[in-house]
């Protein structure tokens, strides 16, 4: 089953989806349009509290793809008969980042973040649409001599606590970036593990 709907319309049904799907472990996927902020859809459209608001409900995996290509294995993933938990998809309003975009679907492990890029010092944590901003500063800083590696993470819940401890058995300084709210959000979640 597939819930489409803007993220912060799925604010209003947020009982539903705690005692019809979560506690009953119902293997629906919502796929939230308008995560993050919106632009001219104003700021009651603004989808910024979704992380914060499904990261506490139990049995919920939390993702969000960087580009097209991660959406369309993340929904593949989704609807997969071994995905037997609630599973929240969300991305941004607006044109897409990646042209080819028509790429054979593939599984993800749920749970799993993928390494983009090494660095010096400095690790960046993105999640979800804000990872390609993240790519672009790190071009921009290899001018000014500062090298940060960046890990996509893809999910919020569950963590991927092994590429965790990697990332901080390497790296002393981390940045998390994302398009929801401080507290509570993807950040958060990095501060609790």
């Amino acid at each position: 089953v597939f819930c489409n709907i803007y993220s912060s319309f799925m604010q209003r049904a947020f009982d539903q989806v705690v005692h019809d799907v979560a506690i009953q472990k119902l293997p629906v996927i919502f796929c939230l349009d308008r995560a993050g902020l919106v632009g001219e859809d104003g700021p009651t459209h603004h989808g910024c509290y979704d992380i914060a608001y499904f990261r506490c409900i139990p049995n919920m995996i939390i993702s969000a793809p960087m580009n097209e290509s991660e959406l369309r294995n993340l929904m593949y993933t989704a609807q997969l008969e071994s995905t037997n938990l609630p599973f929240v998809i969300r991305y941004p309003r607006g044109e897409g980042v990646t042209p080819e975009w028509k790429t054979a679907f593939k599984e993800i492990q749920i749970g799993t973040g993928r390494k983009l890029k090494d660095g010096k010092e400095i690790a960046i944590l993105s999640f979800g649409h804000p990872g390609n901003f993240a790519s672009v500063a790190i071009r921009e800083l290899r001018a000014e001599g500062i090298d940060p590696a960046h890990y996509d993470m893809r999910f919020a819940k569950p963590l991927d606590e092994a590429l965790l401890h990697e990332v901080f058995s390497k790296y002393n300084k981390i940045i998390t970036v994302e398009d929801g709210t401080v507290q509570g959000g993807f950040g958060s979640a990095i501060l609790e593990f």
